[in-house]
C-alpha cells in the first residue's frame, strides 16, 4: 500500500506521515529530504525556493519509487508538496488500488484564526529552519493554489477549518489499508 500525501506548506503533511508511520509501521520516504539531497549534492542547480522547477524535477524519480514499491508489494508513505496535481495521469488502472491519495490544506479563517499555532508547530515533527516570510497571507496564498488545482483536477482536498488534531486523527482511521 502507498499513502501518497501532499498539500501546502504547514498543512502537517509530516505530522501526517509520522503518525501513520507509528501506526502501520510503513516507512516512510520525505520528498523534502530527496530534494535537499539532490540539492546538497550538487546533482541540480535548483534551490529550495524554485518550487514549481522542483516539482518537474522531482516529480518523476518519486513516481518511479512509487511504482516500483507497488510492483514489489512494499508499503511506504511519500509525503511532499512536490506533487502535480495531475499525478493520476502518470499511472496505469493498475497502480491505484494500492494507492491512497491525500491532499491536505487550510481554511483561510483557519489560518486567520489558528497562524500563531501554525507557526508554533512547523518544527513539531523535524527541527525546521524557521521561515522567516511565512506569513497568514502567504499561507493563504499557498493552501489557495493547492484547493484550486487539485480540486480543478478532480481529487479530493481534506480542508482543515476548525480542530486539527480531529482532522490528523480522521485520516490515521481512515486510511487502514485493506487487509490489516
Amino acid at each position: 500500500m502507498i499513502i501518497l500525501i501532499t498539500g501546502a506548506s504547514h498543512t502537517g503533511k509530516t505530522l501526517l506521515a509520522q503518525k501513520m508511520l507509528e501506526k502501520y509501521k510503513y516507512p516512510y520516504l520525505s520528498v523534502d529530504h530527496l530534494k535537499m539531497g539532490l540539492i546538497r549534492s550538487g546533482n541540480t542547480d535548483l534551490t529550495p525556493e524554485d518550487d514549481e522547477a522542483l516539482t518537474d524535477y522531482l516529480w518523476p524519480v518519486v513516481r518511479e519509487i512509487i511504482k516500483t514499491a507497488v510492483e514489489n508489494r512494499q508499503n511506504l508513505i511519500v509525503e511532499g508538496c512536490y506533487v502535480p496535481a495531475g499525478w493520476r495521469k502518470d499511472f496505469d488502472e493498475r497502480y491505484f488500488p494500492s494507492i491512497r491519495f491525500i491532499c491536505l490544506a487550510m481554511t483561510e479563517d483557519y489560518i486567520d484564526n489558528h497562524f500563531d499555532e501554525i507557526i508554533g508547530h512547523e518544527s513539531a515533527v523535524e527541527a525546521r529552519l524557521i521561515e522567516a516570510d511565512c506569513t497568514a497571507d502567504s499561507l493563504k496564498k499557498d493552501n489557495r493554489q493547492f484547493i484550486d488545482s487539485f480540486g480543478s483536477a478532480g481529487e479530493e482536498v481534506v480542508l482543515i477549518g476548525d480542530d486539527f488534531g480531529k482532522v490528523m486523527e480522521r485520516l490515521v482511521d481512515r486510511l487502514l489499508p485493506r487487509g490489516l
